[in-house]
């Protein structure tokens, strides 16, 4: 199993002029402790389950961007984008210039959007569902054609809600044939569909239907004719090791029930991520302790 980190709150006990230097901090840290990958949200409001609008919130591509600079090694995906935030070619040309910026780091981590609040008030598109889910798989269309070739497959392209005259993409994406794609959301008959049909990986709720949805992700797999065991199986999740490191075993005992469901790769959010501190206890107490599950 490998462990990720996602940063979703920025309500730091710092300044504003201090929010660079400790996000790097936090970053360098996470990579030399053996953390797989680092994901941020898309949206521009702090969501609700964490105090809302009224609190700090970094764009994720920007962020991301700001991380590849001060990193080497660790994955870069935002977790995961609102597509319908996003005209197709400037996500496809924002991930293949992060790819190639980051030494080929890049990861897509997309959805179909969730903070009809947060888009109704920023004045960002949000259509109604089934909308959202059609755009949703046009975007991806667009994305692998911009991807496809050495100099990509510039052919128009023509769908119900995107109309691209020329998909042209330079400089190409380092990662080849293309950055993975992760979808987020455990939505049975459209989003492991698209999983299924599109995807790198998957990203579940943490719970106990883990093991439905994946079956019924496999069941897709076998309709689309896709190998089930090259999707990645993915959830968020939360690591919280206690301030003294006393809750580690209660950590390395969740991690081994995801991964007895099927999980290979949990993102986790830690607590009081800025004090580093205990994200130093699961690279040296967690992450070892699970990568051979």
């Amino acid at each position: 199993m490998k462990l990720g980190l996602h940063l979703y709150d920025f309500h730091w006990p710092v300044g504003a002029d201090q929010a660079g230097p400790t996000l790097a901090r936090i970053a360098q840290t996470a990579e030399a402790s053996g953390f797989d990958r680092i994901s941020v949200p898309d949206h521009v409001w702090q969501s609700h389950h964490l105090n809302g609008p009224e609190r700090e919130m970094l764009v994720g591509y920007t962020t991301l961007g700001y991380l590849c600079a001060h990193t080497s090694r660790i994955k870069l995906l935002a977790l995961a984008t609102a597509s319908p935030y996003w005209a197709p070619v400037l996500l496809a040309k924002t991930v293949t210039t992060l790819d190639v910026l980051s030494g080929g780091r890049a990861w897509l981590g997309i959805g179909a959007g969730d903070y009809e609040e947060e888009a109704h008030a920023s004045g960002l598109p949000f259509p109604a569902l089934k909308e959202r889910y059609e755009r949703l798989e046009e975007m991806l269309q667009i994305c692998l054609r911009m991807w496809q070739g050495q100099q990509g497959d510039e052919r128009p392209y023509e769908g119900k809600h995107y109309r691209i005259g020329r998909t042209l993409n330079l400089p190409q994406s380092l990662t080849r044939p293309h950055p993975p794609i992760l979808i987020a959301g455990g939505g049975e008959q459209r989003t492991l569909r698209l999983v299924a049909r599109y995807a790198s990986a998957c990203n579940l709720r943490p719970g106990p239907d883990i093991p439905k949805k994946l079956e019924i992700l496999r069941q897709h797999c076998e309709a689309e004719g896709r190998d089930y065991h090259a999707i990645e199986k993915t959830c968020a999740g939360a690591f919280d090791v206690g301030e003294d490191g006393s809750r580690v075993g209660e950590l390395i005992k969740q991690l081994q029930d995801l991964a007895a469901m099927g999980i290979e790769t949990v993102l986790g959010v830690v607590p009081h991520v800025y004090q580093i501190k205990q994200l130093e206890v699961i690279g040296r107490e967690v992450i070892p302790a699970v990568a051979e599950l």
